[in-house]
C-alpha cells in the first residue's frame, strides 16, 4: 500500500504538484492530428495536466497550444476566428500566432507599441506519426522527442488512436504492467483447451499464477512474468514502464512486437490513453468489441469517449456471464474489460487501502520510480530518467521462451532493441492473446 501523501503526490499532476513538475519536464501526447484536420480548422479544446487549452492549426499547418483565457480580460480562445496565421480573440480582436505573440490589438490606436508587451501563455508542440506532442515545461528550448519505434515508422505504415478513461492516470497505467490479471479478467472463462498447444496462450492459460522478476532501468523499470512452457523451458512476458507515463505490454512476440501506450493525465480524475502501433498491412486494424466511440464534442471532456461507459455498466452481459461457454466478465472487449475494473475502483483509487501481494512486485517497483525521480527533481533539481536521452525508449517488449535457468535479460538483449528486424520470428506463436476469443451472443 501507499500511504496517504505518497498517494496524493503520485496521483496529483496539476501545475506545482511534484509529479505534474515532473511528468512537465517530458514531451507529453496533447491530441491526434486528425482533431485538427486542416490549416485554419475549428479550434479544439484539450485539457492536459490539469491545464485548460486551446489548439488550432493555423493556415501554414503549424500547430498552437493556447491557454484557454485570453490575455487580456479572459474571453476564452476557443471562440476566436482561425484565420491568417493566427486565432483572433472575438471579444476585443487581439489576434494570437501559434507562438502567443500578440501580431494585431486592432482596439488600440495605431500607434500604440502595447501589442508588442502582451503575449499569451503558448505551449511548443511538434507533431509526428498522427500525434501532436506537448511541452509545457521550463525549458526555453524543449529536450528531444522520446524515440519510440511505434512513433517513427514510415508514412503510411502506423496507427495511433486515444480513449478517455474516467480516472487517475496511475490506475490505467498499473492494469498496463499488471500481467496476472490477463488470464483471469480476459480470459478466465477459457480453458487451456481452447488454446493451440506451444502457444503464449495456452502456457498463459495453463499456469495463471507467474514468478517474477523486476529490475530498474535508464528508462523506468521492467519485469519478466515466468511461468513453465514445455519441459525444461520458461515462457517469459516481458513488458516495461518507460517514463513518466509510457508502457510496452507483452502480449505479442518479443522481437517482433512494436508498441507503446502513453496514459496521459488530463487532470486528477482524467486520463487519455493513446495507443502508437505498426498499421496491418493489406487490411483495416479490427475495431474490439464494446470499444465504440461517441461521437465527440466541443467541452472539456468530450473527446473519445466509449459508448460502454459506467452509467450503462459497460453493457454487462449477465447472461453471457453466467453462460457455461460465456465470458468471464460479461463485459465485451478487452480494453472495455480493462476500463471497467480501472474505473470501478473511483476517479482516484485510496492506495492506503490496498493488500499487495507478490504479483504486484512490477506496481510496487513503477510507483516507487515515479515517487523517487519526482522528489529528486523536486528537492535535488535532478533531471528525470529519458528527458535529455531519447535513445532509451529504443525499446521492445512481448514473450519469449527460454530453456530454464538462462538469464533472460542477456538472452533478450537484442530481442528488446528496437529497430532491429527479426524476419525468423513467427507472430502467431502468440496465439490469440490480446484479442477477444468468445463471441458474445447476438
Amino acid at each position: 500500500m501507499l500511504s496517504k501523501i505518497d498517494n496524493e503526490t503520485a496521483c496529483q499532476v496539476g501545475p506545482g504538484t511534484p509529479m505534474g513538475q515532473l511528468m512537465r519536464q517530458y514531451w507529453v501526447p496533447a491530441l491526434l492530428s486528425s482533431e485538427l484536420p486542416a490549416p485554419d480548422s475549428d479550434p479544439v479544446r484539450v485539457l492536459l495536466l490539469g491545464e485548460r487549452l486551446i489548439a488550432f492549426r493555423d493556415t501554414n499547418g503549424s500547430v498552437g497550444l493556447l491557454a484557454n483565457n485570453c490575455p487580456h480580460r479572459g474571453a476564452s480562445l476557443f471562440f476566436g476566428r482561425n484565420e491568417e496565421c493566427g486565432l483572433r480573440c472575438v471579444y476585443h480582436g487581439w489576434k494570437f500566432d501559434a507562438q502567443g505573440n500578440c501580431i494585431d490589438m486592432p482596439n488600440e490606436p495605431a500607434e500604440s507599441d502595447f501589442r508588442t508587451k502582451v503575449k499569451a501563455t503558448a505551449y511548443p508542440t511538434q507533431e509526428r506519426n498522427g500525434l501532436i506532442w506537448a511541452y509545457l515545461g521550463p525549458r526555453s528550448t524543449p529536450p528531444p522527442l522520446p524515440d519510440l519505434e511505434a512513433n517513427n515508422l514510415p508514412d503510411g505504415e502506423y496507427t495511433v488512436g486515444a480513449i478517455q478513461r474516467e480516472c487517475n492516470y496511475l490506475q490505467g497505467l498499473e492494469g498496463d504492467i499488471d500481467t496476472s490479471h490477463f488470464g483471469f479478467l480476459h480470459f478466465g472463462a477459457a480453458s487451456p483447451d481452447s488454446a493451440t498447444p506451444g502457444t503464449f496462450q495456452f502456457y498463459t492459460l495453463k499456469d495463471r499464477a507467474p514468478r517474477y522478476q523486476v529490475l530498474d532501468t535508464e528508462f523506468g523499470c521492467m519485469y519478466s512474468a515466468f511461468r513453465p512452457a514445455e519441459p525444461g523451458q520458461l515462457y517469459h512476458r516481458i513488458a516495461l514502464f518507460l517514463l513518466p507515463f509510457w508502457t510496452m505490454i507483452p502480449t505479442g512476440v518479443l522481437g517482433h512486437q512494436i508498441i507503446a501506450r502513453a496514459w496521459v493525465p488530463m487532470d486528477d480524475e482524467h486520463t487519455m490513453f493513446f495507443s502508437l502501433t505498426p498499421k496491418v498491412r493489406g487490411t483495416q486494424r479490427a475495431t474490439q468489441p464494446g470499444m465504440e466511440l461517441q461521437p465527440n464534442t466541443t467541452d472539456w471532456y468530450g473527446r473519445f469517449r466509449m459508448v460502454s461507459d459506467s452509467s450503462n455498466d459497460y453493457r454487462i452481459d449477465r447472461a453471457w456471464q453466467r453462460a457455461r461457454d460465456g465470458d468471464y466478465t460479461g463485459i465485451a472487449g478487452i480494453h472495455t474489460q480493462d476500463q471497467a475494473v480501472t474505473e470501478s475502483m473511483g476517479p482516484i483509487y485510496d492506495r492506503t487501502t490496498e493488500h499487495l501481494g507478490s504479483s504486484d512486485a512490477m506496481v510496487i517497483r513503477t510507483r516507487r520510480r515515479l515517487l523517487d525521480a519526482a522528489r529528486a527533481l523536486v528537492e535535488h533539481g535532478a533531471i528525470p530518467p529519458g528527458v535529455d536521452h531519447p535513445e532509451v525508449y529504443r525499446q521492445r517488449s512481448g514473450g519469449v521462451v527460454l530453456p530454464a535457468g538462462t538469464n533472460w535479460v542477456e538472452a533478450t538483449a537484442d530481442l528488446r532493441r528496437a529497430y532491429v528486424p527479426h524476419p525468423e520470428l513467427d507472430p502467431a506463436l502468440a496465439g490469440r492473446i490480446g484479442r477477444q476469443q468468445l463471441p458474445r451472443p447476438v
